[in-house]
Order: C-alpha cells, then structure tokens, then sequence
C-alpha cells in the first residue's frame, strides 16, 4: 500500500473546489489553521496564488478569521517566484513530513511498571481533557475553550481512539488515534515537558502498535522539529513532504 498525504485525515469541509484547490472550512473552529484553510491541487502561478490569496482573505474577513493558510502539493518546492512573494508577505513557511510504519516493525520497549498506557475512557477523559487543555492553552484560552468541541466529538467517534498515559498515577501525555480502512494515524502525540527522556513517548507508541497491528500506523513530524529523528530512528518510513504558508494578521 503506497501511504500519501491523501491518508491524512482533514478536521473540515470542502466548500469550494476547482480544478486549482480545495477550500476547506470548519465553522465549529474558525481559529484552527489546520481546519481552514486551501490546498493546492497543482503548483500554483504566482498570479494564481494571488487571486486564490485574495478570496480566502476576503472569505475570512466576513468569518472574523484572521489568518490565511495555503497547503501546496505534496512533494513539490515553490517556484522561485513564489517563495519570494510569501517571503516578502511576511507568510511563515513550514514543511510536513509523512511517516509510516507497520506495527510489527517499531522497536520493543523496556517494561516501565510506573508508566502506564490506556484508552480514554469515562473514568480518564476529565484527566484526558485537563492534559489537552494545558497544551491547547499556549495557542490561546479561546483556542483551548473551541478544541473542547473537537475532543468532546473524537470522545463520542468511532473512527477515533484517544489514548492516555500515566506516570505513577499522574497523567502526563496523550495520542488520537484516528482510524481508516487500513491505516491508524496518530495525531498530536505529546509528553509533558517536565515527564520526557522516560521512555513514556516510546510507551503511548508501542500501545497503538500493539492495539492496532493489522493496520499501517502513520503520522505528520514537523520537518523542522527534532522529533523527526526519533521516528526514523524508530524504523518509521519516510513517505514525502509537504510545504505549506501561513500568514496572521494583526
């Protein structure tokens, strides 16, 4: 099975499309980038960007959005036109790598008896909520208080599994595990800063592989981030990259 960025599950609704992007909208978060935003189907003209540009700024101004997000093909660097006009629009400029693994092949982990690894359930899910809360909250009280919406109804899904840990009764990281035919995606893996370098990231992984061993596990590192070398050191595949530009607005 060839993994791409078309096994990547998207929070949010096609509106718009042509034969240039998608424009996607998620009007129950209208401040997650990641939700609403357009992608580009090809590379873009600079003329094209600009127009495209154009419509997605006045769509949000009308939502009282404040931000613009472009997701280019997967793959494909932006022309040299291009970069230099984000560039100079003052666009913060990111690359997304794609990671799979088959369960079978992820690196046994050393038995930890204070470390403890569980699906969320009706007894976990206000530790649950408390630990999101505390990494939601750096991007804003109101970006925190609207992810509520979004854990409450992965809570309520079947196609979405979230997953706890605990260090000797105190939780301290998290994982949604988002579900398709054939691939389990882990999505917004974290370890409390104060609890990593213990192995309890290895610990949350090691729990999908084993709950999820007929399926491709797969995921989205920031391409600049220093976890990236922890997925291929742990004999996760590089499947490509993806660029994408994004501008707030003051």
């Amino acid at each position: 099975m060839k993994i791409t960025f078309d096994n990547i599950d998207i929070v949010g609704h096609v509106i718009a499309e042509n034969e240039l992007y998608k424009h996607y909208h998620y009007s129950e978060i209208l401040i997650r980038y990641d939700s609403n935003f357009i992608g580009f189907k090809r590379m873009p003209t600079i003329d094209e960007f600009k127009e495209a540009e154009a419509y997605l700024r006045e769509f949000h101004q009308k939502k009282a959005q404040v931000h613009v997000k472009f997701e280019f093909p997967p793959d494909q660097k932006l022309t040299d036109e291009l970069y230099q006009y984000v560039q100079e629009q003052n666009y913060t400029i990111g690359t997304n790598e794609l990671y799979s693994i088959k369960p079978q092949d992820f690196p046994e982990v050393s038995i930890n008896p204070d470390i403890q690894v569980e699906e969320v359930n009706s007894s976990t899910y206000k530790d649950y909520l408390t630990l999101q809360y505390e990494q939601d909250v750096q991007f804003g009280e109101s970006y925190a208080e609207a992810k509520k919406i979004l854990h409450h109804a992965n809570f309520q899904s079947d196609r979405v599994v979230q997953i706890i840990a605990y260090d000797k009764d105190i939780p301290v990281g998290a994982v949604d595990v988002i579900l398709q035919d054939l691939t389990a995606e882990m999505d917004n893996l974290f370890v409390q800063d104060s609890y990593q370098r213990k192995g309890i990231g290895s610990s949350i992984q090691r729990f999908v592989m084993d709950l999820f061993r007929d399926r491709i596990v797969i995921l989205i590192a920031d391409g600049e981030d220093t976890p990236r070398e922890m997925y291929r050191k742990q004999n996760y595949h590089y499947e490509g990259f993806q660029i994408e530009a994004l501008k707030v607005y003051k």
